[in-house]
């Protein structure tokens, strides 16, 4: 596979034109030759631009702050360059199954750090996975998941269903590769954050598509026994 394979690049499909804010556009020509700022001004400003670092920013702040296109193209470069080191499909969806999972690892502990003193300990299987279909879902990708249903073969099997994945929605997989499914990283996160609150489970994703949602994900979650053996025993 590696460096014969056909890559896999971002879709012709891209996210909606951002329009320009008034800040974006051409400035007037009276403000275009407006007298330029002393040397001690940009000194100043230099200095309080080179001391900011990511420590600055508050914990609390929600609003999202990555662009749509900006992801889709970065995630578009991480699979190109994950598939160039693995050696097929699941090899692939494995290396990023371990990507998400240090995703979820830093997620949980930035979810912890703003609850501060109101954190919730979830200590039900259904309790967990209940915060990751809504408030976890809802962090990462704005929205709640599109459903949280339980295995009919296992009591102890459960699906969270997401009808249109974001992380798949602009990448275009070859023929050959049809069998991947790119949400493997979304599986690693989701399984971070069930082992962080200790509910170690295995977690991966499978393409569900209906003719109404073609991308529809479905993530299989699998708990360890011990974790089966400690619900029971609430019971």
């Amino acid at each position: 596979m590696a460096g014969h394979s056909t890559p896999i690049v971002p879709s012709s499909k891209q996210p909606a034109v951002i329009p320009r804010t008034p800040s974006s556009t051409i400035p007037s020509m009276r403000s275009a030759f407006s007298p330029a700022p002393s040397l001690a001004s940009v000194s100043s400003a230099s200095t309080s631009i080179s001391t900011k670092s990511i420590y600055d920013k508050n914990l609390n702040r929600r609003a999202p702050e990555v662009s749509l296109s900006s992801f889709s193209f970065l995630f578009s470069e991480i699979i190109q360059n994950l598939q160039k080191k693995a050696n097929g499909i699941q090899d692939l969806e494995k290396r990023l199954n371990e990507l998400g999972y240090h995703i979820g690892q830093r997620l949980l502990e930035l979810t912890t750090l703003r609850d501060g003193k109101l954190a919730k300990r979830e200590t039900k299987v259904l309790g967990v996975l209940q915060l990751i279909h809504s408030i976890i879902w809802r962090q990462i990708f704005g929205k709640q998941a599109d459903g949280l249903e339980k295995s009919r073969d296992s009591d102890f099997e459960y699906m969270l269903i997401d009808n249109n994945p974001l992380v798949s929605q602009f990448i275009s997989v070859p023929k050959e590769m049809s069998q991947l499914n790119c949400a493997a990283f979304v599986a690693g996160i989701i399984e971070a954050i069930l082992d962080g609150y200790q509910f170690t489970a295995n977690v991966t994703a499978h393409t569900v598509e209906t003719d109404e949602f073609p991308l529809r994900t479905v993530f299989l979650v699998k708990f360890e026994p011990d974790v089966v053996t400690r619900e029971l025993s609430y019971k």
